[in-house]
């Protein structure tokens, strides 16, 4: 897949980031390594626990968006029925 929608936690039940790319091994390491600034630098949101992949950038953002307006129960749900322990996806990159 080219594009993928992903979300980040600080740990379980933690602070969630969700983002967009084009390269997700880049961005995680970004996230991972604190050369993000901000949000995620800020709250030590680095642990991938879900990812989507797409093959158009148009969807992957309209995802991305949709997943944004979601109700953090719903996140963790969502988060929960693809990694129920929470584990750091980074690893199968």
């Amino acid at each position: 897949m080219a594009y993928h929608v992903y979300i980040l936690a600080s740990k379980r039940n933690g602070t969630l980031y969700i983002g967009v790319t084009n390269d997700i091994r880049r961005r995680i390491r970004e996230h991972k390594e604190g050369l993000v600034k901000g949000f995620t630098q800020r709250y030590k949101v680095t642990k991938l626990v879900h990812l989507e992949g797409f093959t158009d950038i148009r969807d992957a953002i309209v995802r991305e968006k949709r997943l944004k307006e979601w109700h953090r129960a719903w996140k963790i749900r969502l988060i929960e029925e693809h990694n129920p322990d929470w584990e750091d996806l980074t690893k199968d990159l």
